[in-house]
């Protein structure tokens, strides 16, 4: 019997009024209809981004801006990067999706260079950020009972005042923000609050019944805050005097971001039990996120005890290892190096009432105002008239994370803008 083939030519088709209206759109044409159909759980500026290239973006009515958010970091190898899109258009064209029921000949590459990368044993696979979070409580967890013994359903994680890990009941129910779990509950139990950076505490808060501590090493959407130096380095020590699980997030600061691969490493010593990864790892192209972890702690589970039909498909996997080789083939590290602490630089030479602090590491850069500036949100609003776009974080910090591709002469331009915003606003 011949294999199926689709006949994609025998039936002739028009396009529809509405796809023929869509060319004709303006943006508060799109921004009414978001309003209409959609949930209101953003609150965006009112740009409608048509299409992007490398740290550019353009609106539907032709108009360029200055992309400095990089969609959070997830964009750090810049908008539709060739190299990423001809691996999606190669592997697209070959298989997608095959389930974890079956292998595929992406994942044990990707695990492969995953590990390598990370300098961990082993990796398990999953599609959001939020997504790998939970899996690394849960190994956290698995480990604590089989390994550890701590008695079943008593075991404690450690997670830091400010922390922002996700947005899933459980990772909502250790957040101390208050608008991010009010009537969302019951909440899920067994996490321990300490304050960020506070070493003393960390040693305090552990008992016998803690499995993991797991902790930013840099808040980003706290506002870009920095622990003291030696802070990751002395909480390994601790971990593992007291036998207990070291989860970094990595999420927003690693792969580049920093100006080191993994923002730990800008202290000798840290070192994770458990790596969690996640929007670079993909490029933008396609969610994929991972845990990196030692074989001691990903060994506990066995089939049927976590999964996900997307996780580690063919198509992400592809992608995922495009993207890392970009970061390392194209130095973007360093580039992250060189050009966040030129752009801090010149960011400390604004005049400007407003500004209480600059700080940052590589191209996650955090612009602190006073709080009679009158709010973060109404500064982004106006860079976003100048042409440069970026976002607000915890009311008075304005974050900049421009992809890691941008060249000094695009900084230049930026910084042009923001000087002028923050030197003229009143």
């Amino acid at each position: 019997m011949k294999p199926q083939t689709f006949n994609t030519v025998s039936q002739t088709t028009f396009p529809s009024a509405e796809h023929m209206m869509e060319k004709f759109m303006k943006t508060q044409e799109y921004i009414a209809l978001e309003e209409k159909h959609g949930a209101h759980n953003y609150h965006p500026l009112d740009i409608v981004i048509q299409r992007a290239e490398g740290v550019w973006v353009y609106d539907v009515e032709g108009n360029r801006y200055l992309d400095f958010l990089s969609a959070y970091s997830a964009v750090s190898q810049g908008h539709c990067h060739p190299r990423i899109y001809q691996a999606l258009v190669e592997q697209a064209k070959k298989c997608t999706l095959t389930s974890r029921a079956f292998r595929n000949d992406q994942l044990a590459l990707f695990y492969k260079e995953l590990t390598t990368l990370c300098e961990l044993d082993m990796a398990l696979p999953m599609n959001s950020g939020a997504e790998a979070v939970e899996t690394a409580i849960k190994t956290a967890r698995k480990w604590g009972y089989e390994r550890k013994m701590v008695p079943d359903n008593q075991a404690e994680i450690i997670v830091c005042e400010g922390n922002f890990h996700g947005r899933t009941t459980t990772v909502i129910s250790f957040s101390t923000d208050p608008e991010y779990k009010k009537h969302f509950g019951p909440l899920t139990p067994g996490f321990v609050f300490v304050k960020y950076g506070d070493v003393a505490a960390l040693e305090k808060a552990i008992t016998p019944n803690t499995v993991a501590f797991l902790v930013e090493p840099i808040q980003a959407e706290g506002g870009v805050l920095i622990p003291p130096a030696g802070y990751l380095a002395k909480a390994t020590e601790i971990c593992r005097k007291n036998n207990v699980l070291l989860m970094f997030d990595e999420i927003q600061t690693g792969l580049g971001r920093t100006g080191k691969m993994f923002a730990y490493q800008h202290e000798t010593g840290a070192k994770p039990d458990i790596l969690i990864l996640g929007k670079a790892l993909s490029g933008g192209f396609y969610p994929v996120s991972a845990i990196v972890a030692r074989r001691e702690a990903l060994e506990v589970f066995q089939p049927g005890h976590h999964g996900s039909t997307f996780g580690g498909n063919p198509l992400a996997c592809a992608i995922a290892r495009e993207a890392l080789r970009v970061i390392i083939d194209e130095n973007l590290v360093q580039r992250s190096a060189e050009m966040g602490n030129y752009f801090q630089e010149k960011l400390r030479r604004i005049k400007s009432k407003h500004i209480k602090d600059v700080r940052g590491r590589g191209l996650l850069i955090g612009l602190e105002l006073w709080p009679q500036a009158g709010g973060a949100r109404r500064f982004c609003e106006a860079l976003k008239e100048e042409k440069l776009l970026c976002k607000e974080t915890h009311d008075h910090v304005i974050r900049f994370a421009p992809p890691l591709v941008i060249t000094r002469e695009e900084l230049d331009w930026a910084f042009e803008r923001v000087k002028k915003i923050m030197e003229s606003m009143s």
